[in-house]
């Protein structure tokens, strides 16, 4: 053996140790970068639970400060400030929840009726609603928007704040002592007690605590079992708008942003979606009242909401230009009438909302639901055409597989 030979073995032997030790960096580097990534998966996770939870917990608490406002009670003894912080409350929420959706519009009709003021013309502030109410039951006119300074408005922020904590004391309480009465069917059903925030699911419980009847503890049941089931897919506070407007203008021609600043397309809406899930969960209903018409109702609802939001629009819009189209006659109107639902027809009707004052939201829903028309409004009263209706489903206990399979059928 010559000297080469036990270099090259010390050399190789070098370079296998070389090796092996870049190896085992390389393994440590990989295992530091597994760690690092699973850490910020781990926080990434963490902050959205947190944040979907205070979501979740401010809704619970503007569903609290609503509540009171569909008592007559509530208006008849309500101060200025009570009635300004549930408007503030219901401004905030109108375009995420139906519950303050709705909330919003009793408060408008309600002002309107009693105060004489409409909540349109507010907006959300909150604190000139409550001057405008104190100034008509007090019969001042002390109302000065303009002149208010920094300290009142962080003093009426304060006093809000104060008040929605109260009425969420108030709720939390008024839960509780339904709870005691409930007990039982709470048990029995397994229900914790801040689903009682749910109005559905307390009132079947309710209606099953008041059942006399083994048929009606059965029916009372079911309906617990329902809404449970919805609970468990949309939570405690129940789908909110931006998911009902995905899920109907996906599936439903003609609906629009505007179309859901319409308390009753949303309760709609918000029907057809918990009918769609019951089928999809196996619910069949009661024989009174089946799944199947329960989306039937609902989708034909829609539908008529549809077409009667759709020319709500056209005619508060158009309302300012109604004398000057008195006065192009019968000639102006045929021609109309021959062109009605063409593209240049869409483009000057377009036009005539802009130059009316016609938000772009408002024009884009009138416009929607003019696409879907291509018959003369004229030419339909002649003809006696009706609202339009959604087509009858298919019966049979495939519906729920079917529906779920295919979304929302038309």
């Amino acid at each position: 053996m010559s000297e080469s030979d036990g270099m090259d073995d010390v050399v190789d032997g070098g370079l296998r140790q070389s090796l092996m030790i870049a190896s085992r960096i390389a393994e440590t580097l990989a295992r530091r970068r597994q760690e690092s990534q699973r850490q910020q998966e781990h926080q990434d996770a963490q902050v959205a639970h947190e944040a979907q939870a205070r979501l979740a917990a401010e809704r619970s608490a503007a569903h609290a400060a609503l509540a009171p406002v569909e008592k007559e009670q509530w208006w008849d003894k309500a101060q200025p400030n009570d009635i300004a912080t549930a408007h503030a409350v219901a401004e905030g929420w109108k375009d995420h929840d139906p519950t303050a959706l709705a909330a919003s519009e009793k408060i408008r009709q309600e002002v309107l009726t009693r105060y004489g003021i409409d909540t349109h013309d507010v907006g959300k502030d909150a604190a000139y609603l409550e001057s405008g109410i104190q100034s008509i039951t007090t019969e001042k006119a002390r109302l000065d928007a303009m002149a208010r300074s920094q300290e009142a408005q962080r003093k009426a922020a304060a006093e809000q704040e104060k008040a929605m904590q109260l009425l969420a004391a108030a709720r939390a309480e008024e839960l509780r002592a339904q709870a005691e009465t409930l007990a039982p069917e709470m048990e029995r059903h397994q229900v914790p007690v801040e689903y009682l925030a749910n109005p559905e699911l307390a009132q079947a419980l309710q209606t099953a605590h008041s059942a006399k009847t083994p048929a009606a503890v059965a029916a009372a049941d079911a309906t617990v079992q329902e809404r449970l089931f919805l609970i468990g897919k949309d939570g405690v506070n129940g789908p909110d708008i931006e998911q009902l407007r995905n899920e109907t203008t996906t599936n439903i021609n003609g609906a629009g942003d505007s179309h859901f600043q319409d308390p009753a397309f949303v309760k709609a809406a918000k029907d057809m979606h918990e009918a769609k899930l019951l089928a999809e969960g196996g619910f069949t209903g009661s024989e009174r009242t089946p799944v199947e018409a329960r989306y039937e109702r609902a989708e034909k609802e829609l539908f008529a909401r549809l077409e009667g939001v759709g020319r709500e629009i056209e005619n508060r819009v158009t309302s300012s230009d109604g004398s000057r189209l008195k006065d192009q006659g019968l000639k102006t109107e045929s021609t109309s009438a021959a062109g009605y639902g063409s593209a240049e027809h869409h483009e000057k009707f377009a036009d005539t909302l802009t130059n009316t004052g016609a938000s772009e939201t408002q024009i884009r829903g009138r416009l929607a639901a003019a696409r879907s028309e291509g018959t003369h409004p004229n030419t339909a009263v002649t003809m006696g055409k009706g609202a339009a209706k959604a087509r009858k489903s298919r019966t049979g206990a495939a519906v729920g597989a079917e529906r779920g399979e295919n979304g929302l059928s038309r």
